[in-house]
């Protein structure tokens, strides 16, 4: 649990190690928000092409392998950034981290779902979802904090470093997320005359695609929370570039204490993972939506900042919860394509949302970003339950 969750709080980190440093790319590259934007668009188009397939090489190949590969990029794509003298600098950087970040969540779960027992099984996706917050909290106040006391190339050769010393770890112990591969458990099997369905049977199940739409919809959220919380902050609260930075560090913390909550709670049973799902999300979209609002505006400055940190703890409390209804709609030995499948939907959302988004600031409407999230919460909450809907129906 800890050596996947130390690499996958890595990946998280670097899907923010450009979008936490827009305002200095804004400044010394004269970029607008649309075209910052598009830089952490095209990172996950990459991704998400790159998810979908690397499910097919982590079933073949094992985990291990391609973890190792996806950390190397990350170091290479923050060392591409670092020397970058314009917006196509940051579009290869962007590019390279994107192929980097695209195997994880099928790395993380064949693991996972191989090496974890039944009963250990909430625990550990909620130290998954824990870490992947940890990871983009702990981005966001290691970047500014660099950037902010040296410069912003520093800060992304700091950021080299960081993932070369995650590859160390994940060497050293490469024990512990050895796996079996399906080429190993084609061989070990006996050959009989029985039909086998082929690679791609599991794209027939409905439940996948609409988890699929379950996550595009969902990340919407995250995409605006993540991109433009700090410049829609700083516009509507007049708070500085430090404060904002934080609450986005803030948001992520107390995700990862929903994620406690909601990995407990889904350990003992409390609730259907579809209703906690729509539970916890609604906790998010109502502090958004006052976030949008302006009703908060006469509680002082720093109210929406308070306001989108308490966003994050029911986003990440819906997280262990959707974990495991792809858990249940996944077929035996096509964990790495199922989860490669379904979390590209998180990829495309991530991608699509900051073009929107970044359009809103650039006309001057920051309260979009928030009012936009909070939209995006609810359909997420209606497509959930359309999700639970599914798993429920199918045979035991």
């Amino acid at each position: 649990m800890g050596v996947v969750g130390l690499a996958h709080g890595t990946s998280h980190f670097f899907q923010l190690l450009l979008p936490t440093l827009f305002p200095w790319f804004a400044k010394d590259f004269d970029l607008s928000f649309a075209q910052l934007g598009s830089v952490a668009t095209i990172f996950f188009v990459v991704s998400a092409t790159g998810q979908t397939l690397s499910g097919f090489l982590v079933d073949r190949v094992g985990p291990r392998p391609v973890m190792f590969a996806g950390l190397t990029c990350f170091a290479a794509a923050a060392l591409t950034a670092a020397s970058a003298q314009g917006y196509f600098g940051l579009i290869l950087a962007s590019v390279i981290a994107g192929l980097g970040n695209s195997p994880f969540h099928p790395i993380d779960f064949s693991i996972l779902n191989q090496r974890i027992s039944l009963k250990r099984i909430g625990h550990a996706y909620s130290v998954h979802g824990i870490t992947g917050n940890l990871g983009w909290g702990f981005a966001a106040l290691f970047l500014v904090g660099i950037a902010t006391a040296f410069s912003w190339r520093v800060a992304l050769v700091s950021a080299a470093v960081y993932a070369l010393i995650v590859l160390a770890v994940c060497v050293i112990n490469r024990d512990s997320l050895a796996t079996e591969s399906a080429h190993a458990r084609a061989k070990a099997q006996p050959v009989d005359d029985k039909p086998t369905e082929g690679a791609l049977a599991f794209l027939k199940l409905p439940v996948v695609w609409v988890c699929w739409l379950f996550f595009f919809v969902l990340t919407f959220a995250l995409g605006a929370v993540q991109n433009f919380s700090t410049p829609a902050l700083q516009s509507l609260a007049g708070v500085s570039l430090t404060t904002a930075a934080a609450a986005l560090t803030g948001y992520m913390v107390v995700g990862a204490i929903g994620q406690v909550v909601g990995g407990f709670a889904m350990s003992h049973q409390w609730y259907d993972p579809d209703r906690g799902v729509a539970i916890a999300l609604a906790i998010s979209a109502t502090m958004l939506g006052l976030a949008a609002s302006g009703f908060a505006a006469g509680w002082g400055a720093h109210a929406l900042v308070v306001l989108v940190v308490l966003a994050g703890f029911g986003q990440g409390m819906a997280a262990p919860s959707r974990d495991l209804l792809i858990k249940k709609a996944t077929p035996k030995g096509a964990t790495g394509r199922v989860y490669g499948t379904v979390y590209s939907g998180l990829d495309v959302g991530l991608a699509v949302a900051p073009l929107l988004f970044g359009w809103l600031m650039d006309h001057g409407m920051p309260r979009g970003v928030f009012a936009g999230a909070a939209v995006a919460l609810v359909l997420a909450i209606i497509v959930g339950l359309w999700v639970g809907r599914f798993v429920k129906q199918a045979p035991a």
